[in-house]
């Protein structure tokens, strides 16, 4: 894969801010580079607390979901949170079931199962709760976009609260409302009696008072014209909308996941029922979901993380005890990373093969031999998931590198047919593709009627804009610019990967993965203060990514390939300096060495595992760590990027 790189080149007075935050001049610059600006963002950032988060009641809904929860726990009525299978969906179906239940509540729960019920709200899950006398549905990581399932549910007089954080269906002009969300052929089914309904029923901002703007009919679809009049938004006809996103919501940050919405509802829950301050006891699901759910670590969710981290190491929850234990990991440790890669995927597992209501009994778990033997089966799985991933993932190379009448190392758009990959890993497998070619990628698998998949892409590329492009192809799709999923006919498999490699106009430069480095910086002045000085900018994920640094011609003194499934190249680096320190590559070593052969030959390569002088060197990215063994501690660096 082609990368550019790149230094940021963000000016502000870096000794000034050092000198002011008592922090390194490189930490200053590295602030800086995540547009943090302004001391009072740089202290927020730095050092920000509970007490910064934003009000539960500037959350449009917020309050008013609150005390509708309390009137039906006071009148003994039956309550249903319907939640995800993902990490973000169980953590706030866990955070929701325990408040409730906790305020005394009749309630129970149900998370969909990914391949029977797909996602978010069906009719047979609603149906399903009528028939058991559910009186009010409360769901969590879902909802914004149930339009017909919610006028179903209020058809029947069930009480409906929607708490989501996705963003709600939009369309820019009035006359398109009624079909978005839907691809072309379920829209002009649709339109028609979605239409009648908001003909009859839906609010037309045009003249009407600000008071009664986004009010909500109770039988029917909603339609809501943006403030400026851009955008017409179709909204579910819930008792109450709880979502930063939806029009007309106050609430200045945007960014949190689902399970924080549900807890941010869970804060006035307890405020109303007078015992506020057990609310922070979920913290560490929220911080959890946070992460596990990829969302931008910046403002209140870096606040969120940090506090969700500090419980989590010290956390009383058997289920996550468990799952920690299972995974060999060190609690005093635990950092977003171990979430993102490790335990994340454990909780993520169960949803993709089995039942996330596994995932869910593990986090209730009341007995530590129960929360061990669930902890057990969800690494199992998770075990089992990366097998198949890995399995499918080179089954895909191969298939890609040979080019036997499928993809070609020649498309710039990657439309993979892996007829026997369980639909629940494509997407992830497409991300890997995505990742080691640097082109968007689809990855289609056999579904029960029909062939389905999953597709991601690169920052240049806004995939669902090209799927709409050629939509006829598709029985049902739905995304957005990185990601997309999909059904269509197991013949038009072939005609979608030429449709949409004949419409790409991406270029040589668009595909290259751009590498953006923080500070150019020789490995002679990493010290272990600086190291351990990096720990402030943590947490670090999405939005808030690990500092990249970097340094040109690095001499190769050295090399071995170590690990159980020789994935780690070991190095000896030398710089111009004279300055000499161990380097690790994890991932595919073999990637190095090619490299390096095709670069300086064979035999330099071969000196240079040999332990012996030779002309091997590169240009690095790199992040400086601390290697502890057998009570020594040296300085190393972890290569991220070579050239």
């Amino acid at each position: 894969m082609r990368e550019k790189w790149f230094v940021a080149a963000k000016k502000a007075d870096f000794r000034g801010i050092a000198d002011r935050f008592g922090i390194d001049q490189v930490l200053a610059r590295i602030i800086r580079n995540r547009d943090v600006v302004g001391d009072e963002a740089i202290e927020a950032y730095l050092h920000g607390r509970l007490e910064n988060l934003n009000p539960p009641r500037l959350l449009k809904g917020c309050t008013e979901a609150a005390e509708l929860i309390r009137e039906k726990i006071e009148q003994g009525r039956k309550i249903r949170i319907i939640g995800d299978y993902d990490i973000d969906g169980v953590n706030a179906t866990y955070i929701l079931y325990r408040a409730l239940s906790r305020c005394g509540a009749r309630v129970d729960y149900e998370i969909p199962d990914r391949m029977k019920d797909g996602y978010g709200l069906n009719v047979s899950l609603l149906q399903y709760a009528l028939d058991e006398g559910v009186d009010t549905v409360v769901t969590c990581d879902n909802g914004i976009s149930a339009i017909d399932e919610i006028a179903f549910a209020k058809a029947q007089g069930m009480t409906v609260i929607v708490t989501d954080h996705h963003e709600p269906l939009f369309a820019e002009r009035a006359e398109d409302v009624a079909g978005i969300g839907r691809s072309a052929l379920e829209a002009d089914a649709a339109a028609e009696k979605v239409r009648s309904v908001m003909d009859r029923d839906a609010v037309a901002q045009e003249g009407v008072p600000e008071s009664k703007k986004g009010e909500q009919t109770r039988d029917a679809a909603v339609r809501v014209m943006s403030e400026d009049g851009s955008r017409y938004f179709r909204l579910p006809p819930a008792d109450v909308l709880v979502n930063p996103k939806q029009p007309g919501c106050p609430y200045p940050y945007k960014k949190l996941c689902g399970a924080a919405v549900a807890w941010k509802v869970v804060c006035e829950l307890y405020r109303l029922m007078g015992f506020a301050e057990e609310a922070e006891q979920f913290l560490q699901f929220v911080g959890f979901a946070t992460v596990g759910d990829v969302m931008d670590l910046d403002g209140e969710n870096r606040i969120l993380v940090k506090e969700g981290l500090k419980r989590l190491r010290t956390t009383q929850n058997y289920g996550m005890r468990a799952l920690i234990q299972e995974n060999k990991l060190d609690f005093a440790t635990l950092n977003s990373y171990h979430i993102g890669f490790v335990l994340g995927p454990c909780i993520n597992a169960s949803g993709r093969l089995d039942t996330a209501k596994r995932s869910l009994r593990l986090l209730l778990a009341r007995d530590p031999a129960e929360a061990a033997q669930l902890a057990g089966q969800l690494k199992e799985l998770n075990d089992e998931r990366k097998e198949l991933t890995q399995a499918a993932v080179d089954e895909a190379c191969e298939m890609i590198e040979r080019g036997n009448g499928g993809p070609r190392m020649t498309d710039r758009v990657l439309v993979v047919y892996l007829p026997d990959c369980h639909e629940s890993i494509a997407g992830i497998v497409a991300g890997r593709l995505r990742e080691r070619y640097g082109k968007p990628t689809f990855v289609v698998t056999d579904g029960e009627t029909s062939a389905k998949g999953s597709g991601r892409s690169i920052e240049a590329y806004s995939m669902f804009e090209e799927m709409v492009k050629c939509q006829d192809l598709f029985l049902k799709f739905g995304g957005h610019p990185m990601a997309a999923g999909f059904s269509l006919e197991k013949e038009r498999i072939g005609e979608m990967r030429r449709r949409l490699n004949e419409g790409c106009t991406l270029t040589e430069d668009e595909m290259a993965a751009r590498v953006m480095i923080d500070v150019p910086m020789p490995i002679d002045y990493i010290h272990e203060g600086l190291i351990e000085s990096l720990s402030v900018l943590e947490p670090f994920g999405k939005g808030n990514e690990k500092p990249l640094f970097a340094e040109k011609g690095l001499k190769l003194l050295s090399a071995r390939i170590l690990g159980k499934n020789a994935n780690v190249l070991k190095l000896q680096v030398m710089n111009r300096a004279g300055c000499a320190m161990e380097a690790l590559y994890f991932g595919h070593p073999d990637t190095v060495k090619e490299y390096l052969t095709e670069k300086f030959g064979e035999t330099e390569v071969q000196k240079l595992f040999w332990g012996k002088v030779n002309r091997t060197e590169l240009d690095v990215t790199y992040y400086p760590s601390i290697n502890e063994y057998q009570g020594r501690r040296t300085m190393q660096i972890v290569i991220k990027n070579f050239k």
